[in-house]
Order: structure tokens, then C-alpha cells, then sequence
């Protein structure tokens, strides 16, 4: 019996960002067509089987420790970022600043969406989604630049509109303008947390 179910929402890719240099910048360069694969986006900074544990994971990890890695690929909603520019009190946020890899529009509530669910893209490909990508400081020094006094609000006002991050379950072509089918694990509340 399978598991995971279809829903009827279908959401598109409105752009695709890569940076192979981190080091270099948190920005990413919009770019037409990415090849996913089971390390990621195809040489971009965040790629890669396994990385080093960073603060989010320092309850369950050492700093440094190899693990696997769950966050190749980060995704943002259209809607929400433009809810947060809104918040924010400026006039947009483009997704290169937060270090996204993908932009997607027509997935309600994207940030909420459950672990474990699959993004299906028209090309073939599918991604994991892992959890939800909390704010952090670094975009909002890039968004500092663009909107000067304004970049300090960012990891407040994102609360609960960061996107998720992803890995790949099946490589393939994503290219901007692909549909993206939306299907669900169970839902059910641990009574235990």
C-alpha cells in the first residue's frame, strides 16, 4: 500500500539559483536549468553526500561532526518571500539574497509543509523535503545592502516563512517554468511531543 499521496496541488518553478562559492558570497546567480542529482544541485556550494554539522543540529552533534546531508537544496515560496519583504517594510526580496537554490510559487503555507513530503517536478526529478529552514542572520547583512537599515529585521519577520530545505530522491533536469506536483506522508500529531 503506498504511503505517500498525490494532492491536487501542482506549484511552479519560478527560478533556479546557484553558487558554486560560498565563501565567496551568500548570493546566488539565477540560472535557467539545474541537474539534480543525489548530491544535489550538480556543483553548487551546498552539494554533496554528507557535510559538517553546523549550529542547528548542535543538540544531536558535535560541531564539525560528518553527517549526512539533508540540506542540499533550499527552497522558498514566492508568496511568503514577498510576505516578508511586506513585513519588512520594503519593497521586495529577491531570492539570490537569502541563498535560496529554489524559488517556487502555488504551494500554500510552503513553509509548513510536512516532512517528508516529495516534490515532484515535470522533468522527472523529486526532491525530499527535510524541515523547515529557519532564519538566520547572513541574508539579512546581504539585504542590508540593497535596503540600508532594514536588513536587521529579516530573521524576525521570516519566522515561519524561511522555506524548507531538500534532498534529492531521484535526479533529473529542473528547469524554471516546470510544474511541481505536491504529495504527503501521513499527517498525525505525536501526542508525545
Amino acid at each position: 500500500m503506498p504511503i505517500l499521496k498525490p494532492t491536487k496541488i501542482i506549484g511552479r518553478v519560478e527560478a533556479l539559483l546557484f553558487n558554486p562559492d560560498r565563501e565567496a558570497t551568500l548570493e546566488k546567480g539565477r540560472v535557467e536549468e539545474v541537474r539534480a542529482t543525489y548530491a544535489g544541485f550538480d556543483g553548487d556550494c551546498h552539494s554533496g553526500l554528507t557535510r559538517e554539522s553546523c549550529v542547528r543540529v548542535k543538540a544531536q552533534y558535535a560541531e564539525g561532526t560528518e553527517i549526512r546531508n539533508t540540506r542540499q537544496i533550499s527552497v522558498l515560496s514566492q508568496e511568503e518571500l514577498a510576505q516578508v519583504a511586506d513585513k519588512m517594510g520594503i519593497s521586495e526580496i529577491e531570492p539570490e539574497w537569502v541563498g535560496a537554490n529554489l524559488l517556487l510559487s502555488g504551494i500554500p503555507d510552503f513553509t509548513f509543509v510536512p516532512p517528508s513530503s516529495r516534490l515532484i517536478f515535470s522533468g522527472g526529478a523529486a526532491l525530499v523535503v527535510d524541515m523547515e529552514n529557519g532564519p538566520c542572520k547572513f541574508p539579512g547583512d546581504v539585504i542590508e545592502e540593497y535596503h540600508p537599515g532594514k536588513g536587521g529585521l529579516f530573521a524576525n519577520k521570516a519566522l515561519g516563512k524561511r522555506g524548507v530545505t531538500c534532498w534529492v530522491e531521484r535526479e533529473g533536469q529542473i528547469r524554471v517554468g516546470d510544474d511541481v506536483a505536491l504529495h504527503l506522508p501521513p499527517q498525525r500529531i505525536w501526542e508525545h511531543a
